[in-house]
């Protein structure tokens, strides 16, 4: 544990401590006053429940003379029951001051119930009269009851009379003295809370105004703290700052001399890797296509030869003379078209072509040879593979800031490692390729091209891949078209 964490620690312990004490000693003495008057009330309420009992026994008795059913009669036995327990819990109650009141108290409650039996006798064996007297006695001794619980409560209250003022004497005495506690507290947290903080910050106020010097460029004056905590740690530091400050200066303006040149060579780097990529052309898919123009002369000897041969003039004028710069979507869109019909003849029936084309986003710039290696991945994968062939969809839409073009087949699909390591312009195979310019490339192109990183995304799955560019209508930066 650190000096400050043990001085934080030490406050907050004797705080925790004064509070449990203050807290323990206040719920003692609340906890024993309550206990007292408890006991007192529970002297008074029992009391008071004989009274209730004993007229509740008049009541069913009277009621069961008037009415004698068994419901009366179950009545006036509860009432002798609970007669008979309030008589029990006033036995508690005695004491050497009233001792005699309380043996009075119970033989007025044995007369009662005796009285009451009596009556009940005498009206079950239909001697009115004598039953008659027999309540009326009980009557009268239910009334002594009543003046008596009077009385023994007026006793009970002259006998804790002193009890009650000890009471609020007590209560006095605990507010003075918790008034005089809390400002010895409070005055003895200030003054330790004073040292504590002088502590802490006399230090810190020193480092504080070293600090100010050297921001002022003042590296002769000497960064001294006295303490023994982690501030003399953080002075010492300092100093070592203080010391090593004009090599870091010295660093720092070398290494942002550094940066300056590192971001125009970042510049001749980016232009130097597009016109790299740009310039790569394999020449498999030329013999190919030659084999198959050769075999379609041997078979057919038709004009369809004639307009094949010019498709694939026109190809490879344009991937040898457009490389070296930009075009629009109308030329990309073009020689798509050239490529396609080179692949129908080599496919016949088995390779479809659909195209759905805004022709208002034709004019847009975008780097030569983009659209013709994703379209050709699309055949080698989705199409070659397959007896039955398959179909190209391609799709140009208008956007607000952007056009969007989407290539999508209906071949098996790719992993997404490898739609991970294209989007992430990893070197993937692109042999079969006629450019040599696979996806991966593509993506590089195109980040280079316009200056952003979300320019392709791909959806594929088992019923076919979706390739799409989201090319911008401006370009961040002017490239040398």
């Amino acid at each position: 544990m650190t000096s400050i964490q043990r001085k934080i620690w030490t406050l907050a312990a004797i705080v925790l401590f004064i509070m449990v004490a203050i807290w323990t000693t206040l719920t003692y003495y609340n906890q024993k006053t309550q206990d007292q008057y408890n006991d007192i009330l529970q002297r008074y309420l029992r009391m008071n429940e004989v009274t209730n009992a004993s007229q509740q026994t008049i009541t069913a008795l009277n009621n069961y003379r008037l009415k004698p059913t068994a419901a009366n009669l179950g009545l006036l036995d509860r009432s002798k029951e609970q007669l008979r327990k309030a008589r029990m819990d006033v036995m508690t109650l005695r004491n050497a001051d009233n001792d005699f009141a309380i043996a009075n108290y119970m033989n007025l409650i044995d007369s009662l119930l005796e009285t009451t039996d009596r009556s009940l006798l005498f009206q079950t064996e239909k001697e009115s009269e004598d039953s008659e007297k027999a309540f009326s006695e009980a009557t009268r001794v239910s009334k002594y009851i009543s003046e008596m619980t009077l009385t023994l409560i007026d006793t009970e209250l002259k006998t804790y009379d002193r009890f009650y003022r000890g009471i609020i004497e007590q209560s006095a005495e605990l507010k003075k003295l918790g008034v005089w506690l809390l400002l010895t507290i409070t005055l003895l947290m200030l003054l330790f809370t004073y040292g504590f903080s002088l502590s802490i910050t006399r230090p810190i106020q020193k480092l504080t105004q070293a600090a100010k010097e050297l921001s002022r460029g003042r590296f002769d004056l000497k960064v001294e703290v006295k303490s023994n905590d982690e501030i003399s740690f953080l002075a010492k530091m300092f100093e070592r700052m203080r010391i090593n400050i004009n090599n870091l200066i010295s660093e720092i303006q070398q290494k942002a001399q550094l940066e300056r040149e590192l971001q125009q060579n970042k510049l001749l780097l980016q232009e130097s890797q597009l016109r790299s990529l740009q310039s790569q052309i394999n020449p498999h898919f030329l013999f190919n296509t030659l084999d198959t123009l050769s075999k379609k002369a041997y078979l057919e000897g038709s004009e369809e030869t004639s307009d094949l041969l010019a498709s694939v003039a026109g190809l490879l004028r344009y991937n040898l003379k457009r490389l070296d710069r930009s075009v629009t979507l109308y030329e990309e869109v073009k020689v798509l078209r050239q490529y396609m019909e080179i692949q129908k003849a080599r496919f016949t029936d088995r390779l479809r072509f659909e195209a759905d084309i805004d022709e208002t986003c034709l004019h847009v710039q975008i780097p030569g040879l983009t659209l013709q290696p994703i379209v050709e991945n699309a055949v080698i994968h989705a199409v070659e593979p397959s007896e039955e062939g398959g179909t190209i969809r391609f799709r140009i839409i208008d956007g607000e800031q952007r056009v969007r073009i989407e290539i999508s087949d209906d071949g098996p699909g790719m992993t997404e490692l490898k739609v991970r390591q294209i989007l992430e312009a990893h070197p993937v195979e692109t042999e079969g390729h006629s450019t040599g310019i696979g996806f991966s490339n593509v993506v590089t192109r195109l980040r280079l091209f316009y200056g952003v990183d979300d320019v392709m995304e791909i959806a594929s799955g088992p019923e076919g891949t979706t390739v799409v560019l989201l090319i911008p209508k401006t370009r961040r930066f002017d490239s040398d078209d």
